[in-house]
């Protein structure tokens, strides 16, 4: 098998959480060049039709589907839509993540629960959902977008930190369970990265240049640079890879 054919997803179809903004957005056209047909799961409608414009003009097929992932029922339901349009979904990439800085103190019971239900549930319900597929065809890719504050901590991240703490926890344990059916998990966990939610957090510049001070690189991440090392783990180039956190940090973790 050639290199070309190692990082190809031709034929795949995958399912990508967040999709309408960011990180999301990117990966939906990242994928769909690596010729996978995309599943783009999001709230905002109206970036969902940009997205599969942007798809379809790649030459692949794109099924939005709205759906806020903050509630118990919409991650099962989405991902039984995509299952009952496509048969089964080869890539599941949990993107989709809500944060609200705030110190400990400071932070809400109802903003602790969205973030852990949209950061920390619903992968769980939408690998729930699609796994059974994946384990009959002997295959299949999660990958789980998790973050540096999953090793470090960081002041008014609690709950941001909490729920991709138990989402690199979460990946394990799949692993654990699922390898065995050729199924890989794993997790990508960036630095600083300006998608809108990277902005409103660390758009000011007297927050954003102390944390660029200590990213040995000396800058944040670009979302390709996210999405790549995500289409790598997509990839039949990366069987071997199961069950970890993979850091796209310029170094951060590494002081």
């Amino acid at each position: 098998m050639s290199v070309t054919e190692r990082f190809s997803l031709a034929g795949k179809k995958a399912l990508v959480t967040g999709a309408s903004k960011g990180i999301g957005t990117e990966l939906c056209s990242v994928l769909a060049e690596a010729g996978a047909d995309i599943v783009a799961v999001a709230r905002d409608v109206a970036g969902l039709a940009e997205v599969r414009a942007a798809v379809e003009a790649k030459g692949r097929r794109c099924l939005v589907i709205p759906a806020d992932l903050g509630t118990a029922e919409a991650p099962e339901r989405a991902a039984q839509e995509a299952l009952a349009a496509w048969g089964t979904i080869d890539i599941l990439v949990n993107n989709a993540g809500v944060s609200f800085p705030k110190s400990l103190v400071d932070q809400t019971v109802a903003e602790w629960d969205l973030i852990q239900a949209v950061n920390l549930r619903a992968p769980w319900l939408m690998a729930r959902t699609l796994v059974p597929a994946m384990i009959a065809q002997k295959a299949g890719k999660i990958v789980n977008v998790s973050s540096q504050t999953s090793a470090v901590a960081l002041i008014e991240h609690g709950a941001y930190a909490a729920s991709k703490n138990g989402l690199n926890g979460l990946t394990k344990v799949m692993t654990a369970e699922w390898a065995a059916h050729n199924i890989q998990c794993n997790t990508v966990c960036p630095t600083v990265t300006m998608t809108p939610m990277g902005q409103q957090v660390w758009g000011d510049p007297a927050k954003l240049n102390p944390m660029v001070a200590k990213i040995p690189a000396g800058r944040v991440a670009q979302t390709v640079e996210v999405c790549d090392v995500i289409l790598f783990l997509c990839s039949q180039a990366s069987d071997m890879i199961n069950g970890q956190d993979i850091f796209v940090d310029g170094g951060y973790t590494a002081l």
